[in-house]
């Protein structure tokens, strides 16, 4: 008998229904929080994307691509790593397909979404570590929120506890999945006991990956890619753990679970990948139609078109990026001026040289360059690169 045996047990209640019909259609609590943990991870990625110099909306073109290629990556690793369950004895192949009843791999996604994510940056000019930087804080942040649609399907929980909270779980019904089993009396049926919920544990870990890489990338400025290096480190030390508290059916490999040998394989990838690369982190200039700024009006009122006041003109996207140190990100954001090219205060390795182009920004005749204030505004907001909330 132990201290925790003899504390009174907190009962976390699970809910004994995840889908909804709405008419035909049905509407299910799983598929609500990934969508919900997608439009967060946007939110956070635009963000970022913006501080480091990514026109507004590059975003969306991104989760385009890297979305359903997260999407199937998931589904290919979840049919791989459990094939008995469509391709054995008593298996249906096309199950396999069938994605709204569960089963998506977090590895899988992960690949897929890169893929994807990678696809998109080529096509925009953005050099994928700024993206995969970008993306790092939010990823942890969507799968805490998808963690919540385990919750309500009553899975990925853990043993039986005596620890002073547990948690409920009801007898999900085979013949209706989604809603649990029901008594004579018509109440959801409880499996006996209280049990870990290691999807809160998981869920709870994410927030605080997040709360980590944010942190460390603004004391340490992370680029390259370090700052989703850091996210992979942060995320396989929690799987790890409570992937060996989780008691739902999986392979094995001598005796110990699949995802907890590939947690520790991708950890130590992502950690070499964090200790070899180094260099500054990167920004961003945009380059083409977004770059440029339209003159301010020179004539009388009477000649003022009123009409392009009423509809202004869609910013227009840039044709590509110059990467950029932060001191010349800095100054561009100050003057408006880009840097010659080939003047990227780089060396070949990533860091800053000695002779940096933010260090005297000068016109062709050497004489400063000094442009009204408001200039400088109309010209940052012209390319969807704004001063303000540099660093998250």
């Amino acid at each position: 008998m132990t201290l925790a045996s003899l504390s009174p047990q907190a009962a976390l209640p699970s809910p004994s229904t995840a889908v909804w019909q709405l008419g035909p259609v049905p509407i299910r609590a799983y598929a609500l929080c990934i969508i919900a943990g997608i439009v967060l991870a946007c939110w956070v990625t635009e963000r970022r994307l913006r501080q480091r110099g990514v026109a507004p909306g590059a975003v969306l073109d991104i989760a385009v691509w890297a979305v359903p290629a997260g999407i199937i990556g998931a589904r290919i690793y979840h049919v791989i790593t459990s094939p008995e369950k469509y391709f054995g004895a008593g298996g249906d192949p096309m199950k396999a397909f069938a994605i709204w009843e569960g089963g998506l791999g977090i590895w899988g996604a992960v690949a897929g979404g890169a893929l994807g994510a990678w696809i998109a940056a080529r096509q925009l000019g953005i050099p994928f570590g700024v993206v995969a930087d970008a993306l790092a804080p939010g990823l942890p942040l969507a799968q805490a929120v998808g963690r919540i649609g385990n919750w309500f399907n009553n899975e990925l929980f853990g043993g039986r506890t005596t620890l002073p909270w547990g948690l409920e779980i009801h007898r999900m019904d085979p013949d209706n999945p989604g809603h649990a089993l029901r008594d004579d009396a018509g109440q959801p049926i409880l499996e006996p006991g209280l049990y870990q919920p290691t999807f809160l544990y998981e869920a709870l870990w994410n927030l605080g990956v997040v709360a980590l890489v944010l942190v460390l990338d603004r004391r340490f400025k992370l680029g390259r890619g370090r700052a989703f290096a850091l996210y992979v480190m942060g995320y396989t030390v929690g799987r790890f753990w409570i992937e060996l508290m989780r008691t739902d059916e999986a392979n094995q490999i001598l005796g110990v679970r699949l995802n907890v040998w590939t947690a520790a394989l991708v950890f130590l990838g992502a950690l070499i990948y964090f200790v070899r690369v180094r260099g500054p982190r990167d920004y961003l200039i945009p380059l083409g139609p977004a770059a440029t700024t339209t003159p301010p009006p020179t004539s009388d009122l009477s000649q003022v078109d009123l009409s392009e006041r009423e509809t202004p003109a869609r910013a227009a996207a840039p044709e590509g990026y110059r990467v950029v140190s932060e001191e010349q990100y800095a100054a561009w954001q100050d003057t408006g001026v880009v840097p010659p090219a080939g003047d990227d205060s780089r060396s070949d390795d990533g860091q800053p040289s000695d002779d940096t182009a933010a260090a005297d920004l000068t016109s062709s005749d050497d004489e400063p360059v000094d442009e009204p204030s408001a200039a400088r505004t109309d010209r940052a907001d012209a390319t969807g690169a704004r001063p303000a909330d540099r660093d998250s």
